[in-house]
């Protein structure tokens, strides 16, 4: 261990400056901040639109396959689930193939408020997508699945 007591400054300056992790955090919060002000008329923050666009599949998914793609979690996942259940857009339902799983389904209002709250991010993303004007947009969503 080093005897040296404090990191220089023009260390603190090269992380501010060359930081993958710093930089995709802030980006990740300004498009954050950017969606949910879009979704903010429908009652959704983008998490939570994720996490019903994520419900949206031909058969109820299981908690791990939604904490995977959603990269959560499981106690993160069902707490996120608990307002969206209250609100009545999503039910958690025992898996009849193994009844200490969990089955994730969107309701009928779930659905709905779905076709309200997707042509909005649509909107936001085409609005996000223009301000990329030096980066192409499908290297960019490679890149990031590279590091997820």
């Amino acid at each position: 261990m080093s005897r040296e007591t404090s990191v220089p400054f023009e260390t603190t300056l090269g992380v501010r400056d060359c930081c993958l992790c710093l930089h995709v955090q802030r980006a990740a919060r300004a498009l954050a901040r950017r969606f949910d002000d879009a979704l903010r008329p429908v009652g959704l923050t983008n998490g939570q639109f994720s996490l019903l666009m994520s419900l949206n599949r031909p058969e109820p998914p299981g908690m791990a396959s939604v904490a995977t793609l959603l990269a959560m979690d499981r106690t993160t996942l069902t707490a996120a689930l608990k307002p969206l259940e209250r609100r009545g857009l999503v039910t958690v339902a025992k898996d009849p193939a193994d009844r200490r799983g969990r089955r994730l389904s969107l309701t009928p209002e779930g659905r709905t408020l779905l076709v309200f709250a997707t042509p909005i991010w649509e909107q936001a993303h085409r609005d996000v997508e223009a301000l990329l004007t030096d980066v192409d947009p499908d290297r960019l969503r490679s890149s990031l699945r590279e590091l997820s």
